[in-house]
């Protein structure tokens, strides 16, 4: 009886040099876009961009409208697009007859608020809708069984899905916001206007790093909790919305026993007394126009003693602390430190969770 060779053929491929965190990230974000609900909210997550990217063109227009020695003031009526860029100006702090400062301080203002308003709130949404599934969805497929007989570590599997997060994440808050600055740039007078805001894009970066590494750690830690998405959803929603209503509860409470203590006419003479003497953070003429933009923008001198308890509220002081804008440390070091905390709590919990049906 002839014998027939029925061993392994040999492999002819060419091997690619690939490290398994690219695979793993690779692979999720394929399956992350597979959502369409994912695409959608990426999508209208780009809307506000060019709203702000309005604000930019705006801005200089009111200041190529001031060089030329036109009228330019938020009080006239809303007829051209420079009256709006003094809106913007006014709002944020800027004066139209110093071009180059004022762009400087509009500039960075109008990404803080973008970065801190609508694409965190978005951000939110977004983790919401990709996080749960990253780990729970491996655990509850017993997918450990095929990552784990292979040469993959912890650390392999942990930075691939954090990677996987952080880049939808950055298409979020990252990309919009230097997509802004470029913007800015285009539609500035001369291209010589970068090289005097080469520092905004670095900014911008550390800005999206500090939002990016807490919410994506803390997003997979819960993940890996429980192989029920559906339960790890809830958490972070609830971890969100709980937060942000102990947080107004508490600033709630503080403002109310601040008016018990101060007359109201004594407290609106204060913050008249405070804008007239020349803070540089506040609008010079009295009430900002766009006040939303001004909170936005982390104009208000109030000390927020509890942003620390909310993760927004912290995002948005730490941002704003990376910008410039706050430079009070007792006011930056709770919330910077809460964030910290997140960050490290969360990646001990990934790193005793991720293995740990492999070693049961």
């Amino acid at each position: 009886m002839p014998l027939h060779d029925v061993g392994y053929r040999p492999w002819t491929g060419t091997p690619r040099p690939r490290g398994a965190a690219g695979v793993i990230a690779g692979t999720g974000i394929r399956l992350a876009f597979k959502s369409r609900w994912l695409r959608r909210v990426l999508l209208f997550a780009w809307s506000p961009a060019l709203v702000f990217a309005g604000g930019f063109f705006a801005f200089e227009q009111a200041v190529e409208e001031s060089a030329r020695g036109e009228p330019v003031s938020p009080t006239r009526r809303l007829d051209s697009f420079g009256t709006i860029g003094a809106l913007v100006a006014d709002s944020l702090g800027g004066r139209l007859d110093e071009p180059e400062a004022a762009r400087r301080t509009v500039w960075s203002r109008l990404l803080l608020a973008f970065m801190r308003a609508p694409q965190a709130v978005l951000l939110a949404v977004v983790v919401g809708l990709v996080a749960p599934k990253l780990i729970a969805g491996d655990l509850r497929a017993r997918a450990w069984l095929v990552y784990f007989t292979r040469p993959l570590g912890r650390t392999d599997y942990i930075l691939g899905k954090v990677l996987t997060l952080a880049a939808i994440v950055g298409l979020v808050t990252l990309v919009p916001a230097l997509v802004l600055w470029i913007v800015g740039v285009l539609v500035s007078p001369s291209v010589w206007v970068a090289v005097a805001t080469s520092d905004l894009p670095l900014r911008i970066v550390a800005a999206a790093v500090a939002v990016t590494l807490p919410t994506v750690l803390l997003a997979l830690a819960y993940s890996s909790l429980t192989a029920e998405s559906r339960i790890a959803t809830f958490a972070w929603f609830a971890t969100w919305v709980a937060c942000w209503i102990a947080h107004g509860a508490l600033t709630g409470a503080d403002m109310a026993a601040e008016a018990a203590r101060a007359p109201t006419a004594q407290r609106g003479f204060d913050r008249l007394l405070g804008q007239v003497a020349g803070d540089p953070r506040l609008p010079r003429d009295g009430r900002p126009p766009l006040g939303w933009l001004a909170r936005a923008a982390g104009l208000e001198r109030t000390v927020d003693r509890w942003s620390w308890l909310s993760l927004y509220h912290a995002q948005g002081v730490v941002q704003a602390w990376i910008f410039g804008i706050e430079d009070r440390l007792t006011v930056v070091l709770p919330p910077l430190l809460a964030l910290v905390a997140v960050a490290l709590v969360s990646l001990v919990i990934l790193f005793r969770r991720v293995d740990a049906p492999a070693r049961a």
